[in-house]
C-alpha cells in the first residue's frame, strides 16, 4: 500500500503518533520519525530499525520553522523523497475558559493549528515539485462537536480542519491530497488510569460503548495514505465509534 515510500510523521514517539509510524512502516514506508524528545525518538527509531526499517530519528519543534524545513531536508537526503506527511504532533493545556490563562492558548493554538501548518508548507514544496504526495491531519472529535474545559484545543482542531480543506484545494492540482482523521475517546495510558466508573461513563457516550484505540487511528491514516485514496481530498475521516455523526 505504501511499499518504498517515505512517511514523515510529527510526536512520532509515542501514542497514537507511534501507532501510526508502526502501522506505515508494517507495509514498507520509510519512517522519518520527528519528536521534541529526542531519546525517546532515537529510542523508537532502534526499535524500527532492529525489525529491518529504514527509518531516521529527527529531533525538532514544530512550532519552529527552521525545525521544520530541517525534518524535511534530513528527509529528502536521506530517503529522496517526501511522500506522506503526518501531522500528529498536538499538547493540551485544559482549562475553563474564564479561568484560561493567556499562555495556555497560546500554547495550543502554536503547536496544534501553527504546527501543522509549518509542516505542511515545509513539505508541500516538495510534493508540488514531485507532483504527488498524501498530507494527513491528526484532529479530533471535540473540534467538531466542543469540549468543555478544551476551548483553546477545540479552538485548534477546528481550524485545523479548515487548514485540510483549504489546503486540499490549493494543491489537489499538483495530486497532492491533504485529509483529516479526527479520533474520538481513544485508550490511553491517561484512560486506563482512570476509575473503572469513570471509562464506564465514557464509552456510555458511544454509539459503539467502547473507546477506540491508537490503531483504530493508525489504520485510518494508512488508507488515507495509501493508493485506496487517490480521490479522496478535503475530507474529515471521524474514528469515533459513532459519537459524532
Amino acid at each position: 500500500m505504501v511499499q518504498d515510500r517515505v512517511a514523515v510523521v510529527t510526536g512520532a514517539s509515542r501514542g497514537i503518533g507511534r501507532s501510526i509510524s508502526l502501522a506505515l512502516a508494517g507495509q514498507g514506508a520509510k519512517i522519518v520519525a520527528v519528536d521534541i524528545d529526542p531519546e525517546a525518538t532515537e529510542a523508537f527509531v532502534t526499535e524500527l530499525k532492529a525489525d529491518g526499517v529504514e527509518a531516521v530519528a529527527v529531533t525538532g519543534n514544530v512550532t519552529d520553522a527552521a525545525d521544520v524545513d530541517n525534518m524535511i531536508k534530513v528527509a529528502k537526503e536521506t530517503f529522496g523523497s517526501v511522500d506522506i506527511l503526518v501531522n500528529n504532533a498536538g499538547i493540551t493545556r485544559d482549562g475553563l475558559l474564564l479561568r484560561m490563562k493567556d499562555e495556555d492558548w497560546d500554547a495550543v493554538l502554536t503547536v496544534n493549528l501553527k504546527g501543522a501548518f509549518l509542516c505542511t508548507r515545509a513539505a508541500a514544496k516538495v510534493m508540488t515539485k514531485q507532483r504527488s504526495g498524501r498530507i494527513i491531519n491528526i484532529a479530533s472529535v471535540v473540534g467538531q462537536m466542543g469540549n468543555a474545559g478544551q476551548a483553546n484545543y477545540c479552538a485548534s482542531k477546528a481550524g485545523l480542519m479548515g487548514l485540510t480543506r483549504s489546503n486540499a484545494r490549493e494543491l489537489a492540482k499538483r495530486n497532492v491530497t491533504v485529509n483529516a482523521v479526527a479520533p474520538g475517546f481513544i485508550a490511553t495510558a491517561m484512560t486506563d488510569a482512570l476509575p473503572e466508573d469513570k471509562r464506564q461513563e465514557l464509552a456510555a457516550q458511544i454509539p459503539l460503548e467502547r473507546l477506540g484505540s491508537a490503531d483504530d487511528i493508525a489504520n485510518a491514516v494508512l488508507f488515507l495514505a495509501s493508493d485506496n485514496s487517490g480521490y479522496i481530498t478535503g475530507q474529515v475521516l471521524g474514528v469515533n465509534g459513532g459519537m459524532y455523526m
